[in-house]
């Protein structure tokens, strides 16, 4: 498997522009996408919307069907944004100038250029090559017009592709299901007890600062210089994910006083509310500290310390979730500099508190379903690592025959 190298300037036309002979009149509808549309994980286009010819005619980027759209500015192109146009009204489609078009050429399926340019190498390659200032960095048409890329014959394109393609839907099912299983808790919640914003079953209601411990964190400036060697861990907004959970891999130290441990010591059962930020969607956004680990946490999160025997920190936490989803903390959290909901206001926020056998119900579901989530989770990262080696193994020097019968076994099983 010897195939020829060529670069994809030769194989593929770059920003082609749209034909002047286009045959579009302005009220014909045709395809557009944004790009919020392209789901970096998948590659699939998730919401293309219809507008006239008229309304996109200027100032976006045209493709046609077949072509492939490739995100050139920073953090979509490194996040995996591409995709194959397909099913556009028309034939033809219109979308954010944040796009690179590749037509390809005679010989070239789109597929092969789209899987080629989805490999973590090559977007490691595009960062290295980016123009411009920080925050609006980009991929110039130059480096892709310029990059090499092995040309098999046709046939063998399109063997392979299938055989990619169905190894990547054994993984997106993977992970749709896992998605779809981070629904379950608030449903199950919604059903226990109803909406705290309602309540329909008619819970007794109580102040949060009845049935928990409510304090600030650090305040001081951290010395990002501190390391987990010389440091203790303190969990800072960037831990606190949106859909409740704690962001392990973000790690920051620093090198509290005895009077500072005290103050802000986190502990399992603990749960972090993002009080303070800029932007509106995250104030409220809580997770629980789950780990036996002490570590502290800076001011910008309060934590709520549960008194167990009033409220369990598994309800606490869903209930504070349901109400950010629902819009609480946005619609009554005050504007200064930035959003903020403090320590006094949650405090004096009323819940309904359910009977505790009912929590304690709820409290061992989350904790069964924690576990099996973390092994969908493990899963889901390992299948996703096989198929990123798979990927780069179809286009490298050498390996292609390796990367086939891999793809079979895949495919097959």
């Amino acid at each position: 498997m010897n195939w020829p190298e060529r670069i994809l300037g030769d194989v593929c036309e770059i920003n082609p522009r749209l034909p002047r002979d286009h045959g579009l009149a302005d009220d014909t509808p045709v395809s557009f996408v944004p790009m919020a549309a392209i789901d970096e994980v998948s590659g699939v286009v998730r919401s293309m919307q219809q507008r006239p010819f008229l309304q996109v005619k200027k100032g976006y980027t045209s493709f046609r069907e077949g072509d492939v759209l490739f995100a050139k500015i920073t953090p979509c192109m490194e996040n995996g944004k591409a995709a194959v146009a397909s099913n556009l009204r028309n034939g033809v489609g219109f979308g954010s100038t944040e796009f690179h078009v590749l037509r390809p050429k005679a010989g070239m399926l789109p597929e092969w250029i789209y899987y080629f340019v989805r490999r973590e190498v090559f977007r490691r390659e595009a960062k290295r090559n980016f123009t411009g200032t920080a925050g609006q960095q980009r991929v110039p048409a130059t480096f892709l017009a310029k990059y090499r890329i092995r040309v098999p014959p046709i046939d063998e394109q399109r063997r392979i592709i299938d055989l990619l393609s169905r190894a990547e839907g054994i993984f997106r099912l993977r992970r749709e299901a896992h998605k779809k299983a981070t629904e379950i808790i608030p449903a199950l919640f919604l059903d226990m007890f109803g909406d705290p914003a309602t309540n329909p079953k008619g819970w007794p209601k109580r102040r949060l600062d009845q049935v928990c411990e409510i304090s600030y964190g650090l305040a001081d400036k951290l010395d990002t210089s501190i390391t987990a060697d010389s440091g203790v861990r303190i969990l800072t907004i960037s831990n606190v994910l949106l859909n409740g959970t704690i962001d392990y891999a973000v790690e920051r130290y620093c090198i509290p006083t005895i009077e500072q441990r005290k103050k802000a010591e986190v502990r399992r059962g603990d749960l972090l509310f993002n009080w303070r930020n800029g932007s509106e969607t995250h104030i409220g956004k809580t997770a629980m500290w789950e780990r036996d680990e002490s570590v502290l946490h800076v001011s910008f999160l309060l934590r709520l310390r549960p008194d167990e025997s009033k409220a369990t920190p598994h309800f606490l936490w869903a209930i504070i979730n349901r109400l950010r989803e629902s819009g609480y903390f946005i619609s009554v959290a005050r504007q200064q500099i930035n959003r903020k909901f403090n320590a006094s206001e949650l405090s004096a926020l009323e819940v309904p508190i359910p009977p505790m056998h009912l929590q304690t119900r709820f409290r061992a579901f989350v904790e069964r379903f924690r576990v099996a989530e973390a092994q969908l989770e493990d899963a889901n990262a390992k299948a996703d690592a096989i198929f990123s080696a798979l990927l780069g193994k179809a286009f490298s020097v050498g390996s292609q025959q390796a990367a086939v019968k891999t793809a079979e076994r895949m495919a097959v099983a």
